[in-house]
C-alpha cells in the first residue's frame, strides 16, 4: 500500500503563505481522490481540500479563494498552496485518500501567528 509523507509546515505570520507537499512511496494513480485534512487542538479532524484524478476539486468554505490543492501524478506528489493564512488555520495537516483507507501519516504542523 502506498504510504504518504507530509512536509512543508512551519511558523508563519498571518497573511503569509506556505506550500505543503505530500510525497507518496509509489504511484498515486491508484488513489482516485486525495485530500488534505487538518486537526486543530481540541477539534475534530476535518477535510480541507480534495482533488480527484480527473482534476475536480473541493474546498471547505473557510479556505476557498485562499488554498489551492494540486497533484502531480508523474512526481507522485500532492500539494496544498496556502495563501492569506489566518491564525485559525493553525493545525496539524495530513494528506490521505478520500475516504481514508490507510493509517494516518505523521502530518506537518502549520502555525499561524497573529
Amino acid at each position: 500500500q502506498v504510504q504518504l509523507v507530509e512536509s512543508g509546515g512551519g511558523l508563519v505570520q498571518a497573511g503569509g503563505s506556505l506550500r505543503l507537499s505530500c510525497a507518496a512511496s509509489g504511484s498515486i494513480l491508484s488513489i482516485d481522490t486525495m485530500g488534505w485534512y487538518r486537526q486543530a487542538p481540541g477539534k475534530e479532524r476535518e477535510l480541507v481540500a480534495a482533488i480527484h484524478s480527473g482534476g475536480s476539486t473541493y474546498y471547505i468554505d473557510s479556505v476557498k479563494g485562499r488554498f489551492t490543492i494540486s497533484r502531480d501524478n508523474a512526481k507522485n506528489t500532492l500539494y496544498l498552496q496556502m495563501n492569506s493564512l489566518k491564525p485559525e488555520d493553525t493545525a496539524m495537516y495530513y494528506c490521505a485518500a478520500v475516504p481514508v483507507d490507510r493509517p494516518w501519516g505523521r502530518g506537518t504542523l502549520v502555525t499561524v501567528s497573529s
